[in-house]
């Protein structure tokens, strides 16, 4: 059966009028998945909907005689043949490597280490550019927390009130909180760093920035100004005045002093040879000034505050201090109308005012509003018209709130929401007019050179890549050979890519870059060479994978593509799973997979971004098992115990679609994304449990842990404090325990720690939950010696099928000096644990060398990014004083992962064979990842020490 509707999708010719130079559906940039729309892909994929839903009554009908049974599934099988055949098939010649928009490095190491050397060197006031460099260039890791960590660095060193703004804006962004229910964007978390009152406020302190804001201010606050203003209106006697304005017929007594100390204008004409200076009383009338903005003005003399005047009136005041030069009536007025602006529509009604008048502090919290609204806000067009035009580039300059910093943000955002929209390309041509530092160049240009790429405009992609190169960024020279290639000049793109390898030192892109302009033998060698170097490119497996389909070797092609599968998951390579599982008739695997697809993005658009994942599951659906909600407890449990998540993923997306409201299952969907190295959709399922929370004590608890997987323990602390104090529950212990756990415990916090697990324990959970609790108690015990009861916890969650505790209960027969048994415990996990190669790397530590090695050697072929094998074998090769092998192995891994252990290892070898030099650039990229890595800092200060011996010898 499998050749033949192989076959018939073969036969079909409907695919060559899907032929593009782009498969959209392989492309991993399709995080959006929305690159595919339009009014085409909804008409297709309404067509594909009225022929499913054809085929489904045709077969119910059909159905009642047994005599068509062959019918029916010869019908289902061409129906699915016809469907996938009519999207276009994937095709090799089709697939091209994903460009990143964002800065890379041949030698990520030396540019670590460079910017660790210029960081610590460099004066304060320049930290904050130190930071957003190196936000830029982590921006391109998988790590979100080392970006997350330079983002709060760069606040911290924030020196003023438009900086403060931007990044404040850009940190709850990569929280998305726009998207908890019951929250204003201009909520306050109790810290300054994030406070939108204590980001206006002017001033350099990096200390204070983590201390609590000071927004709840005494409540007699407003009495206090009212008795201060009726002091100083009654200060002044009538006999004190000695001049007056007039306006029309009205008459504004004033003290000539008070107003001549306003301004230099203003003292001029009082005190200077103006006629107006030996005057009682100037006509005022042709200024532009009511009444009541001159009586305003007149009392601001004496006060120095506007705080007791209508809006409309300070508006007047300020648009008169611009007028007359009245410095200290500005502040007063634009701090006092910033005060006032707290939401989109204040924002939208101050911001023409505040750029007209040139008001920085009012200008920047109407700012303000727009960027912690995002994304929604930058979808209104009144907003839009702000940002993107010269006009309002310039307008913005003018208030001192134009910069790169804030260009930078906007262009990121709508990078991810669409890159092709005309909206991101003017914000990254306005992007490119604020940079100045050449890293800022590098980056402008090449990010405008992606979107040109995208657009398929060749041409001005092109020149932008070439700018980013002739600025310095020679990853930019495979957007320049890209082009080339889409513009006819295949040869030229690879000899460009040939002198980039021959003038560096290879790394994994360059030769994946230079597969796409060659063929044959040479073709696949690149292919090879690239996976070698870097074995976590995706476009090599799909690559190899694709042809493999095309030779009909589908078994061969699951097999390649798994093989990235089980270390790195994404929607493009489940998605070519998915496709190949269909002509094997595998349709619980194809469907398997599109629901994991969903689940990392539920806009995902299959077949080259034609048709809704959505859509595919409807028609998969009717050629599955139908599970109840007991049926999928069941079948939860047994992929939970088994190991395999992204099975477990897909069980899970099935229970959500007839619950979608289930918090629970909300959160154990992020749990699973967590698992998989999946954060910014494990982000987004916990926001969701919080959404969907009907107690307030289990919204505090999914609370918690946003703020603790974002970096925030204490915090997460205490909303599981104020969940148990609400009401005693599994969650909330479990929390509070976890974060606790996540330092140095001394005997005391972890004795503490295991009484919050036993509470845990006592409370109502189920048992894929009091499993892990089970398997974090044994750990505890373990690490306060113990294991007796450590043992116990783990055979207990081993007896509700927590296979993970294998582990555990391995390190307690380890510890007990019972190697066999830790080896066989291990074994058994193997064989249990779909997803084993962490099993395999945890076994090596209970057996001989050789053995030790096999499955150090299992574990880098399952997951070529666990680190440990790779430290193993080096510190082998160490210590049978192969130095130079030792680095070598290091190295290899370093390349394609820069990783604070592998460095610090590394640098300790060169430490041992008196390269120092090395040494220091090691323990400079490490320090980069982790400035307070205190191992490293100390062999670091060793190092430095003997360099500079070495030097004056």
């Amino acid at each position: 059966m499998q050749h033949n509707i192989f076959t018939t999708m073969r036969s079909l010719k409907i695919i060559e009028g899907c032929k593009g130079t782009q498969v959209y559906s392989m492309n991993p940039s399709a995080d959006g998945g929305c690159g595919g729309g339009g009014g085409g892909v909804g008409s297709v994929g309404e067509k594909f909907l009225h022929h499913l839903q054809d085929h489904l009554r045709v077969n119910s009908i059909r159905s009642k005689s047994t005599r068509y049974q062959n019918n029916v599934q010869a019908t289902t099988t061409s129906v699915l043949a016809e469907t996938l055949a009519s999207y276009g098939l994937p095709q090799s010649e089709l697939l091209e490597p994903y460009i990143e928009p964002c800065l890379k490095s041949v030698d990520f190491i030396e540019t670590f280490a460079d910017l660790y050397r210029r960081t610590e060197n460099c004066p304060q006031i320049e930290k904050l550019g130190m930071y957003l460099e190196q936000c830029a260039v982590f921006k391109g890791l998988s790590d979100l927390k080392l970006f997350r960590r330079c983002l709060k660095s760069a606040r911290q060193h924030a020196l003023d009130v438009h900086s403060k703004i931007i990044l404040s804006a850009w940190m709850r962004f990569e929280r998305r909180e726009d998207e908890l229910t019951g929250t204003s964007s201009m909520d306050c978390r109790g810290r300054n760093i994030e406070c939108p009152k204590a980001t206006l406020l002017a001033g350099y302190c990096p200390e204070s920035v983590f201390d609590p804001c000071s927004c709840s201010r005494s409540p007699r606050e407003d009495s206090d100004a009212d008795c201060l203003m009726e002091e100083a209106e009654c200060s002044t006697s009538e006999e004190d005045f000695d001049m007056s304005f007039c306006i029309g017929d009205d008459e504004v007594r004033c003290v000539r002093y008070n107003i001549a100390s306003l301004s230099r204008p203003f003292e001029a004409m009082l005190y200077g040879t103006f006629l107006e200076s030996r005057r009682e009383k100037i006509n005022f009338s042709q200024n532009g000034v009511s009444v009541k903005g001159m009586r305003a003005l007149e009392i601001f003399s004496r006060r120095k505050k506007v705080d007791s005047f209508d809006p409309h009136v300070v508006l007047e005041l300020l648009s008169l201090a611009n007028k007359f030069c009245c410095e200290e009536l500005k502040s007063a007025c634009d701090a006092y109308l910033a005060s006032l602006v707290c939401d989109m529509e204040g924002a939208l009604l101050f911001m023409d005012y505040g750029l007209e008048e040139m008001a920085h502090l009012l200008v920047a919290a109407c700012l303000q509003v727009f960027l912690r609204e995002l994304p929604s806000s930058m979808h209104n067009p009144n907003v839009m018209k702000f940002f993107c035009g010269v006009e309002a580039k310039q307008r913005l300059a003018l208030a001192g709130h134009a910069s790169f910093l804030l260009y930078y943000f906007l262009s990121q955002m709508l990078m991810e929401e669409d890159m092709k929209s005309n909206t991101t390309v003017m914000l990254l041509e306005r992007l490119v007019e604020c940079a100045f530092q050449n890293w800022e160049k590098q980056l402008a240009f090449h990010q405008l050179g992606c979107v040109m790429l995208e657009r398929n405009e060749y041409k001005d992609a092109q020149k932008w890549f070439q700018h980013a190169v002739e600025a310095g960024h020679f990853y930019s020279v495979v957007g320049v050979a890209r082009t080339k290639y889409k513009r006819g000049h295949k040869y030229s793109a690879y000899k460009l890519m040939n002198s980039l390898i021959s003038g560096y030192t290879p790394v994994g892109w360059m030769y994946q870059e230079r597969s796409l302009y060659s063929s044959g033998k040479e073709k696949m060698d690149d292919l090879d060479r690239a996976t070698e170097l870097d074995p976590t490119l995706s476009y090599p497996y799909k690559y190899r994978a694709v042809l493999l389909l095309e030779e009909n070797n589908l078994g061969a092609a699951i097999t390649e593509i798994n093989r990235i599968i089980g270390f790195k998951v994404s929607p493009d390579c489940l998605e070519l799973r998915a496709w190949f599982s269909i002509p094997l008739e595998d349709y619980e695997g194809a469907l398997r997979d599109v629901r994991a697809i969903l689940t990392l993005d539920p806009n995902y658009m299959m077949f080259h971004g034609k048709l809704r994942g959505n859509n595919l599951v409807e028609l998969l659906r009717h050629h599955s098992q139908k599970w109840s909600q007991a049926d999928c407890w069941m079948q939860l449990y047994d992929r939970w115990s088994s190991v395999d998540d992204i099975g477990s993923l897909a069980v899970v997306h099935y229970m959500l679609a007839n619950d979608p409201g289930k918090s629970l299952l909300r959160f154990r969907q992020s749990l699973l994304l967590l698992r998989l190295n999946c954060q910014k959709a494990a982000m987004r399922s916990l926001r969701l449990a919080r959404n969907y929370s009907t107690s307030e004590h289990e919204r505090l608890i999914y609370e918690g842990w946003i703020l603790y997987d974002t970096g925030h323990r204490e915090e997460a602390l205490a909303k599981a404090e104020e969940s148990i104090s609400i009401q005693r529950s599994f969650e909330a212990f479990f929390l509070k325990a976890y974060a606790l756990a996540d330092s140095n415990l001394d005997s005391e916090s972890s004795l503490y720690v295991i009484q919050l697990l036993e509470e845990a324990l006592r409370c109502p959970s189920d048992g894929l939950r009091k499993g892990q609790a089970l398997n974090n108690l044994g750990s505890v015990y373990v690490d306060c010696d113990k294991l007796d009861l450590a043992a116990d916890c783990y055979m207990n969650a081993l007896n509700i099928k927590h296979t993970r505790a294998h582990q555990g209960l391995a390190r307690v027969y380890h510890l007990k000096n019972q190697r066999k048994a830790a080896h066989d415990e291990m074994t058994k996990l193997i064989e249990k644990a779909q997803n084993n190669a962490s099993a395999y790397e945890k076994r090596s530590e209970y057996c001989d060398r050789d053995m030790a090695k096999n499955d150090l050697s299992m574990a880098t072929q399952l997951d070529p990014l666990r680190t440990y094998p790779y430290r193993y074998r080096a510190a082998v090769l160490m210590d049978d004083h192969k130095e130079s092998e030792a680095i070598a192995e290091l190295t290899k891994a370093i390349s394609f992962k820069p990783d604070l252990q592998l460095l610090h290892l590394r640098a300790a070898f060169h430490d041992s064979m008196g390269e120092y030099t090395s040494t220091l650039r090691d323990c400079e990229a490490a320090l980069c990842l982790d400035p307070k890595h205190s191992d490293t800092l100390e062999l670091y200060r060793r190092a430095r020490e003997r360099s500079e011996e070495q030097q004056q010898k």
